[in-house]
């Protein structure tokens, strides 16, 4: 039987058949445990759920020695680098933790991370949990970031802050490098098959559908490079905006401060902003009507899309400026 290296369109298919099976899996585990524990519990363990159903899709045919139903789907199996054997134990292995338990980790990681670092700025916000986080990841991975970040100083903490932001917006940048790298070149669809070195051969059928595509997917992976250089240069136009104008606020915050400390002696405690505790300089409002620095909610807007006291979802824009604001 003849062997030739897989298509881009064969490992697509492939990947979608895939995604489509491990969809269908997570969601009956997904229904089983809401119909065994409630609805709370499955809001707890969600996350965990869909992680122990794609590790147990690709126990049992990857790391067993067989293919996915994706795989059987186009008749294509996995080989190693050397494209004359089957991956060996260890990389399959390696690459079944890459694809699935990895990722989980990083996004726990960083959203505990990120989660820590906040409340550790504002000690009063440490009784308050995020319900999103997960119980099992309460007491094994927050608590090690927990013990961590307690032994940070605070200019560290801004900066490690500053560092989970960039990498939560590089991470889905990088996945689409990883996708316009493939569209031309063909060979790796996934990040952790090119990590591991696993290809694919494709055995029996004709190859000529595939070659007369493949110029067509060379095509739309330079359409999809430009496009993300382009993003990537919009982001980093609108980061040196966002500095520019943030160093122009401070310079007019401290220029507008000794007129606002003769007025800091006449107002109440109720016009004190809860993010600085300091007097509100130019007072802006959030949908749910509590009032913040102009400065301060801004700048918990760059991490956080909710309320700082109420917790309320709301999108930045829907921040109210209030002028000449009295209280």
């Amino acid at each position: 039987m003849a062997l030739a290296p897989a298509g881009p369109a064969q490992l697509v298919r492939c990947g979608q058949k895939d995604e489509l099976y491990r969809s269908g899996l997570r969601s009956g585990a997904g229904t089983a445990l809401h119909g065994l524990a409630g609805a709370k519990k499955w809001l707890e363990w969600r996350k965990e759920i869909e992680l122990l159903s794609d590790v147990a899709y690709f126990v049992l045919t990857t790391l067993s020695g067989y293919q996915t139903l994706g795989e059987e789907y186009v008749n294509i199996v996995q080989v190693d680098s050397t494209k004359k054997r089957v991956p060996s134990f260890l990389r399959r292995a390696i690459f079944v933790s890459l694809h699935t338990v990895v990722p989980y980790c990083l996004e726990k990681g960083l959203l505990h991370l990120e989660h820590e670092l906040q409340i550790a700025a504002d000690e009063s916000r440490t009784s308050q949990s995020n319900p999103a986080l997960g119980l099992s990841s309460r007491t094994l991975i927050r608590n090690w970031i927990q013990k961590q970040v307690g032994e940070l100083t605070e200019q560290q903490k801004k900066t490690v802050l500053q560092i989970v932001y960039v990498l939560k917006q590089c991470i889905p940048l990088l996945h689409r490098l990883h996708l316009a790298v493939f569209y031309i070149s063909g060979t790796f669809y996934h990040l952790s098959k090119r990590i591991t070195g696993i290809t694919y051969l494709h055995f029996g059928g004709l190859q000529r559908e595939d070659q007369s595509i493949r110029s067509s997917y060379k095509f739309l992976g330079i359409i999809s490079l430009f496009h993300l250089l382009l993003t990537i240069g919009v982001q980093m136009y609108s980061f040196k905006q966002k500095q520019r104008a943030r160093q122009e606020w401070k310079l007019h915050r401290n220029l507008a401060h000794q007129k606002n400390m003769t007025k800091e002696k006449t107002t109440g405690r109720h016009s004190r902003c809860t993010l600085c505790l300091e007097e509100r300089r130019h007072t802006t409002a959030t949908p749910c009507g509590h009032l913040f620095c102009w400065e301060c909610i801004t700048e918990w807007c760059n991490t956080r899309t909710e309320c700082p006291l109420c917790r309320e979802k709301f999108h930045p824009q829907k921040l109210i400026y209030l002028r000449h604001y009295q209280l």
